[in-house]
């Protein structure tokens, strides 16, 4: 199959049609569904504190790195007091900085 050939059967399938049979917008499609919400904006009665290590480790890789806001869905409000808590939790001892191998 030639360039050419490979062009012509990309234009007989648009992505506007395959996103319109799917009922998905094409920036849904590329971004990988919707946008999550953050949980601490969601449930008011949850608060960030640094002594709630359980709800601190949500946020940490196994490797005991903080996870990033794009993969916990937090608000960037939200996400820095995560990151104080679990900066302050460290100097406690609450939580990891890094896991023993």
């Amino acid at each position: 199959m030639t360039m050419r050939d490979r062009n012509l059967d990309r234009d007989d399938f648009t992505e506007a049609g395959e996103a319109e049979v799917a009922g998905l917008n094409i920036a849904d499609r590329r971004r990988g569904g919707r946008k999550k919400v953050c949980k601490f904006c969601a449930d008011k009665a949850t608060s960030v504190d640094y002594k709630d290590s359980l709800l601190l480790r949500s946020f940490l890789t196994e490797r005991g790195k903080v996870v990033p806001r794009r993969i916990s869905g937090n608000c960037a409000f939200h996400q820095r007091m995560v990151n104080e808590a679990i900066k302050r939790g460290r100097m406690i001892a609450l939580l990891p900085f890094t896991v023993a191998q």
